[in-house]
């Protein structure tokens, strides 16, 4: 097995293209862009030499869903997989599965709950080949998870973590993001409120928060995802967890609101199957609204002192670089892997798998920075 060989699954969608990009700055890095179009594949690799004439790369054309694909995946032998072909809602471990048996470690960028959360099924099969599973490296679990912790130090008493997300509506959230936000409106969300698990639903409670600077007031909405079962059990003694996501355009997000309403009432059983045309309406729309995009957390509980705390972190990206956002997770674990600097085996959800140090020196060239008030009494 070449330590440096990393395959991108889905290497030429809208998250895949970026880790490319950035992976492929590293030529001692030998990338390998793969998905079901073989012309797409070329294509990207193609463009890639074109602006970095010294990256290590090629293309392959290979289908998840093939019989196959276990055979071709050996046959390839990476170091290395890079799952980014979501939506993960609805996905089985047959990707993860061929990676143990192959003896390829694999990272993933879902945010689907049970796919995330469960990942731990295959924990043992992957000690036994000495490989390393993770499952949501990407904007959440993993950056969330690491922003929690670098703050939870500061608390005695953590009461409530309460984050959200709102990208810039001209910026393309590509075909399986929009179908993952769908398959949410009006489904039931099992959340730990007031410590205690209580049902809501996708796309329910809207309410405008101003995440301040160039973003300003956004409106957001309940959203499912793996944080919401795994930070009750992280951090301990939290009473409340809550996320939520929004779009910039208020119409469109009041329409994903009444969406959620009518499959609540029964009228449309799951509105994933129009994705196609949801998301050709977005690109119509998107000469509307703004490139820039954010993201809060806010923590609130008792310091070490017994007193009143509240920390808000803001992460704020311009100029349409918020996509950059949910792959930097990936590419920081990756390439920690690469230079061995991850010592374990397993199946693990992405928690704390880097600093947020990190992450700031990653995303630092893209113009992309967070600011921290804290309020004491």
């Amino acid at each position: 097995m070449d330590n440096r060989r990393i395959l991108v699954l889905g290497g030429y969608g809208n998250f895949g293209k970026r880790i490319t990009a950035i992976l492929a700055q590293n030529p001692e890095i030998h990338l390998v862009i793969a998905g079901r179009s073989r012309e797409k594949a070329g294509a990207l690799c193609r463009q890639t030499r074109a602006r970095q004439p010294n990256a290590n790369i090629e293309s392959l054309a290979i289908d998840i869903h093939s019989n196959q694909f276990s055979a071709a995946l050996k046959a390839v032998n990476p170091f290395l997989v890079i799952h980014t072909s979501g939506p993960f809602q609805g996905q089985d471990y047959s990707v993860p599965q061929a990676c143990i048996e192959a003896g390829t470690h694999y990272i993933d960028l879902a945010d689907g709950r049970r796919f995330v959360c469960d990942i731990e099924k295959l924990s043992a099969a992957a000690k036994s080949n000495n490989v390393l599973v993770i499952s949501g490296a990407s904007t959440v679990p993993g950056l969330a998870s690491v922003v929690a912790d670098y703050f939870y130090a500061e608390f005695s008493q953590l009461d409530s973590i309460d984050y959200g997300i709102s990208p810039g509506n001209k910026v393309n959230p590509g075909v399986a993001t929009v179908g993952a936000i769908l398959t949410q409106a009006g489904q039931p969300i099992t959340c730990w409120r007031d410590g205690r698990w209580q049902t809501l639903y996708g796309w329910s409670d809207p309410r405008c928060y101003d995440f301040g600077g160039p973003v300003g007031k956004r409106w957001l909405a309940n959203i499912d995802i793996p944080d919401l079962e795994l930070f009750p059990k992280r951090y301990r003694g939290v009473k409340t967890i809550r996320f939520q996501a929004g779009h910039e355009l208020p119409l469109i997000h009041h329409t994903l609101v009444l969406m959620g309403k009518f499959a609540r009432c029964g009228l449309v059983n799951n509105w994933a199957r129009y994705t196609r045309p949801v998301y050709q309406l977005g690109r119509l729309l998107h000469v509307l609204g703004t490139d820039t995009g954010g993201m809060f957390m806010a923590l609130r509980g008792k310091d070490k002192n017994n007193k009143y705390l509240e920390i808000h972190w803001t992460l704020i990206a311009e100029n349409g670089v918020g996509p950059n956002i949910p792959v930097i997770p990936a590419i920081l674990v990756a390439q920690k892997l690469v230079d061995r600097k991850i010592d374990i085996c397993g199946a693990v959800p992405c928690l704390g798998m880097f600093t947020l140090e990190e992450f700031t020196a990653m995303v630092k060239p893209y113009g992309i920075y967070h600011t921290t008030e804290r309020k004491s009494g």
